[in-house]
């Protein structure tokens, strides 16, 4: 628990010296709140599309250049040799690494859900739906970032994977094809669900939980090979 915390105090002073990093937790909202407002989607058939749009936007591709940076920094600069060699373990590491952005996350997910018209059921679900889809995100930086050697190598790897998932389920509403292999993908599950609050939740979420467990199960393979190299 210890170590759990020493990392999420460390990695929160990081972020926190650097304002930018924390823009995009009010940015996707606030666009999400202007164009609601200044629009009137009274006549739409999904009155929430503005917040729906860029709920899905941030779930699925806001947080993984910024967690992806945050570990290769780490690496960069040593800190996770150290950690590993005071025996910090691939899950407190993780735990404690991502925990700062799951928190931001979260509370990025209740402000969607203030500034959407939902019932109580459709906003259970949406938070749910969301949590989960900002844990994948960040389980899919922080895979990219301990698999990279530098902060400049996340970056690369970091902006076409965010792309990849963020605009496949758009591209799949035009095509069978993509919408079909899209399916395995978490952002995919996210887009359908927030999208369609009558629809159960029971397939979304165990897809994106089988998209946490192998993206955790590689970040540990990761952590382990490249601990005491970084």
């Amino acid at each position: 628990m210890n170590s759990i915390k020493a990392v999420f105090i460390k990695q929160a002073k990081d972020i926190l010296k650097s304002p930018m990093a924390l823009v995009m937790f009010l940015l996707f909202p606030a666009v999400a709140f202007i164009m609601t407002s200044l629009i009137d989607v009274a006549d739409f058939p999904n009155p929430n599309m503005f917040v729906t749009m860029m709920a899905a936007i941030f779930a699925g591709m806001g947080l993984i250049t910024s967690v992806s940076d945050a570990i290769a920094e780490d690496i960069e600069k040593k800190c996770l040799r150290f950690l590993v060699l005071a025996g910090v373990k691939p899950h407190q590491y993780l735990i404690g690494t991502g925990g700062f952005y799951l928190l931001a996350g979260t509370v990025t997910s209740v402000i969607f859900s203030l500034i959407g018209d939902f019932t109580l059921i459709e906003t259970m679900k949406f938070l749910a739906i969301m949590i989960l889809g900002v844990a994948a995100s960040i389980m899919l930086g922080a895979t990219i970032g301990i698999f990279s050697g530098n902060r400049q190598a996340a970056t690369s790897l970091a902006m076409p994977s965010a792309m990849l998932v963020g605009f496949t389920p758009m591209i799949a509403n035009f095509n069978e094809t993509v919408e079909k292999i899209g399916s395995f993908l978490y952002t995919q599950q996210i887009n359908v669900i927030v999208n369609d609050f009558s629809l159960s939740l029971w397939t979304p979420l165990l897809v994106i939980a089988a998209n946490i467990a192998v993206l955790t199960t590689l970040f540990i393979i990761a952590y382990k090979k490249k601990g005491l190299k970084g």
